[in-house]
């Protein structure tokens, strides 16, 4: 008999086997694609595209992944897929995609609500000017730049999620 766990879990944790297996139905062996579209296709293509399924060619070598688009989005969209077919092929970690379809239709999708895209990607907010330059002096002890800004940024999410949490104390 499993052990109950006492306290609370992540949503992430409860609903995994549940998202694998609706995006299992539609073709997606790995639900990252779904989950991570926006990181995957970048801020741009992610506002005009949404993938609906992959599907595979009987006795073929890669899958199809086909995208939704509005009428409009689709010729740029278009001209930027081999780029983004790239992309998609990182997130696999292999050559699995070797055509992407566009499926054209009005902004809402199929059905109601299912496909609605983002007019532009939401901007961050600005941290607090007294966070920002904790989380720089804490980035200045680094002598590598890309990893200064790496240690930064770190610094600003745990900051500004303590800050969220009404603590004020940088926890460095």
């Amino acid at each position: 008999m499993a052990r109950r766990r006492r306290g609370f879990q992540q949503a992430s944790i409860l609903l995994a086997d549940r998202v694998q297996k609706a995006a299992e139905g539609r073709g997606f062996a790995v639900a990252r694609l779904l989950t991570h579209w926006p990181e995957i296709a970048g801020p741009q293509l992610s506002a005009m595209t949404r993938p609906v399924r992959i599907s595979h060619q009987r006795g073929g070598f890669g899958a199809t992944l086909t995208l939704l688009t509005t009428g409009p989005a689709a010729p740029l969209v278009e001209m930027q897929l081999p780029q983004l077919r790239e992309r998609v092929n990182a997130c696999y970690g292999y050559n699995a995609v070797q055509r992407i379809m566009l499926t054209q239709t009005a902004a809402t999708g199929f059905a109601e609500g299912r496909a609605v895209f983002a007019a532009a990607p939401a901007q961050p907010a600005t941290p607090d000017p007294q966070v920002r330059q904790q989380a720089d002096q804490i980035a200045s002890q680094f002598d590598d730049p890309a990893l200064a800004e790496a240690i930064a940024r770190l610094a600003l999410n745990i900051a500004t999620k303590r800050h969220r949490n009404h603590r004020k104390d940088f926890p460095c």
